[in-house]
């Protein structure tokens, strides 16, 4: 039975960085060489590098890009509840991925007319590069589509914990600033997560990841407004994107630069900074040596 949930718990974990590089290869090769076929038979009068290199060019320059617009998207992620505010964001993003995809792929084409003997001439700047915009903002459009739809499922799928609110009526079964249990949403069903078996916290963006046996739930907060909501008797903060619980603590490892490498009793292990490592010898009965 743990076999099957381990397995399980592994398929929804993020897709390895080589099946998420090979999807965006895929796609982008696929797409220019669609678009490279379509434009040598729209234009049979040319040689067929010509056409070739126009797709080619462009599908380069948005393989270069990819990156920054996936960067930018978890920078500022769209999301159901405030995707009006962030929208005028990424539209001037889309322009200025549009500038970058023109000005490269314009580049790419010259060299490889120069090399065949031509002279590549892209036209009037403005009028082809609205052009141009018209297409870019649709491929914009469609990766961050594609990262939106993939943490929706990826939330649906490992679950999503949410802290518990006030009720309607009377007062709250437990105290509601420092809860002893989080609200956690995982395939359309809900249940509790006791605090005391959260393991540890790592910052992620908008979320604060809670991890629970080996399965991460993201719950929407900062490290600053999780940490007043942490029990201080057993959460510790060791790093600036990691809070750990101290009862699975096992080990604290030195590090020669200062810093400190913390191993779980399940085997996992975080980074502890010099600046909070301090207080962790602290809280755990080590003594501090003066500097």
């Amino acid at each position: 039975m743990n076999g099957q949930a381990d397995a399980g718990q592994r398929a929804f974990q993020p897709w390895p960085r080589p099946v998420t590089v090979g999807f965006w290869l895929l796609f982008i090769v696929l797409n220019a060489l669609f678009n490279s076929v379509d434009a040598q038979i729209g234009h049979p009068e040319l040689p067929a590098w010509m056409p070739w290199s126009w797709e080619c060019s462009s599908g380069l320059m948005i393989l270069a890009l990819l990156p920054a617009v996936v960067a930018f998207e978890r920078r500022w992620p769209i999301r159901l509840d405030d995707w009006p505010r962030l929208l005028p964001l990424h539209l001037a993003a889309s322009v200025a991925f549009s500038l970058l995809h023109v000005g490269g792929m314009v580049g790419l084409r010259k060299l490889a007319y120069a090399a065949g003997g031509q002279h590549y001439d892209f036209g009037p700047w403005w009028i082809n590069f609205g052009y141009e915009y018209l297409k870019d903002v649709r491929v914009y459009a469609f990766i961050v589509v594609v990262l939106v739809l993939y943490r929706l499922w990826r939330l649906r799928r490992q679950g999503e914990a949410r802290l518990l609110a006030a009720p309607d009526d009377g007062p709250p079964v437990e105290p509601v600033d420092r809860p002893e249990r989080f609200l956690v949403r995982k395939l359309g069903k809900e249940f509790l997560v006791n605090a005391s078996e959260i393991e540890w916290l790592q910052a992620a963006g908008n979320y604060v990841n809670l991890h629970v046996r080996g399965r991460d739930y993201p719950l929407r907060s900062t490290m600053a407004g999780i940490e007043a909501r942490l029990d201080p008797a057993r959460f510790l903060r060791v790093h600036r994107g990691y809070f750990v619980n101290l009862d699975y603590l096992a080990e604290i490892e030195p590090l020669d630069t200062g810093d400190a490498r913390l191993h779980l009793r399940d085997g996992s292990t975080l980074p502890c900074s010099r600046r909070y490592r301090v207080a962790l010898r602290e809280r755990c009965g080590q003594p501090v040596a003066a500097e």
